[in-house]
C-alpha cells in the first residue's frame, strides 16, 4: 500500500540546514531548562522516598491534605492531584531509609484522623531507599549507553563507520530532545520512561536502517547521480513506508496517552515524542551526516592534491 506517489521528489537535502538549526535550538532550550532546574526531575524510582496514591471519598484539595500531614514533619512532602482524576492525589516524601519504615501507616492514620475513618482509599504505595534509587538511576543510564555502543558496532559492521556515526548522532538527538521536552514540561523520569527511551532508540534505529539500506542500494546502481541526489532519492522512495509505519504506531501510542491513565502517561508521552522526533531525525539528521562526511572527505582529498 502506497499513500505517496513513487515518483515524488521532495528536496529533503536542500532543507537540511534549516532542520539542523531547528534541532539545535530545541535541544539547546531543553539543555538550558535542565541546567536551570539542576538536572532532570527524577521519580521515586531514582530519587528514593515514598509515593502514595490516595483516593478521597469527599472533595478536598492539596492545602487541606498538607495541613493534615503537617504533624508528621515529612521532608520534601509534595501533594499533587492525580492527572485525570477528581479527588485522587499523589503524596511524595523524601525520607531516609530508616524513616521509610511504617511511613505509609503513619500517613494513613494522619489522613483518617482529619477526614474520618473509611473516607479514603490507599490505591498505590511505592517505597525506594535513596541508595537503591541511585543504583537504579545508574543502571538505567548504563542501559541506554550500552544500547548505543551496541548500535555503533552493529551499524559499523553492517554498513560503514560513517553510517554508524550518523545513526548514533540521530539517536543522541532523539534522546536529548525527549529529555529536554520532559524538563520543559516538568515531567518526571522514572523506570518506565527509561524503558520508553530504549524503545525510542530501537524505533529510531529501525527507521534509520531502512533509509540507509536504500541509500546503499541506490549508490551501487545509480552511478551517474551525485551523492546528495542519491540521498534525496532514497528518502523519497522510503517516504511512504515511513509515514505508514510511524502513523500507525503513533495512533496506538496516542490511545495510550489519552486513555491509559496517569500511571503510564509519562511512558506514553516519551514514546509519542520519541517516535515523532525519531522519524524526523532519520530524514534530517542521520542522512545529512553522510553528506557532510562525504563533503569533508572530498575537501581533505582536495587539500592533499
Amino acid at each position: 500500500m502506497q499513500i505517496i506517489k513513487p515518483d515524488i521528489n521532495i528536496d529533503f537535502v536542500g532543507k537540511k540546514g534549516l532542520a539542523i538549526v531547528l534541532s539545535l535550538v530545541l535541544i539547546l532550550a531543553g539543555l538550558v531548562s535542565l541546567v536551570a532546574k539542576g538536572g532532570p526531575r527524577y521519580g521515586i524510582d531514582f530519587a528514593g522516598g515514598t509515593l502514595i496514591q490516595v483516593k478521597f471519598n469527599q472533595p478536598t484539595d492539596a492545602a487541606t491534605i498538607r495541613g493534615a500531614l503537617a504533624p508528621l514533619n515529612l521532608r520534601g512532602l509534595t501533594v499533587q492531584r492525580f492527572e485525570g482524576e477528581g479527588d485522587e492525589f499523589l503524596l511524595r516524601a523524601q525520607e531516609s531509609s530508616a524513616a521509610l519504615e511504617g511511613l505509609s501507616h503513619r500517613i494513613t492514620e494522619a489522613l483518617e484522623g482529619s477526614f474520618g475513618e473509611g473516607q479514603l482509599e490507599l490505591r498505590r504505595m511505592e517505597m525506594v531507599g535513596p541508595q537503591a534509587g541511585r543504583e537504579l538511576r545508574n543502571r538505567g543510564l548504563l542501559a541506554v549507553l550500552y544500547a548505543m555502543i551496541g548500535i555503533l558496532i552493529y551499524v559499523s559492521w553492517r554498513f560503514k563507520f560513517r553510517f554508524a556515526v550518523g545513526a548514533i548522532l540521530a539517536l543522541l538527538h532523539d534522546v536529548l530532545f525527549t529529555v529536554g521536552i520532559f524538563s520543559l514540561l516538568n515531567k518526571e523520569i522514572d523506570l518506565p520512561v527509561i524503558a520508553a527511551f530504549l524503545g525510542i532508540v530501537g524505533y529510531s534505529l529501525n527507521d534509520t536502517i531502512i533509509v540507509y539500506d536504500r541509500i546503499r542500494e541506490n549508490t551501487g546502481k545509480i552511478e551517474k547521480e551525485s551523492f546528495p541526489s542519491v540521498i534525496n532519492r532514497s528518502i523519497n522512495e522510503t517516504l511512504s513506508r515511513t509515514i505508514m509505519t510511524s502513523g500507525t504506531t503513533l495512533l496506538v501510542v496516542l490511545a495510550l496517552l489519552i486513555f491509559g491513565g496517569g500511571v503510564i502517561q509519562n511512558f506514553a508521552l516519551a514514546l509519542f515524542i520519541g517516535i515523532m522526533v525519531g522519524t524526523y531525525s532519520s530524514v534530517f539528521v542521520a542522512s545529512p551526516v553522510l553528506l557532510y562526511w562525504d563533503e569533508y572527505r572530498a575537501r581533505r582529498r582536495g587539500a592533499k592534491g
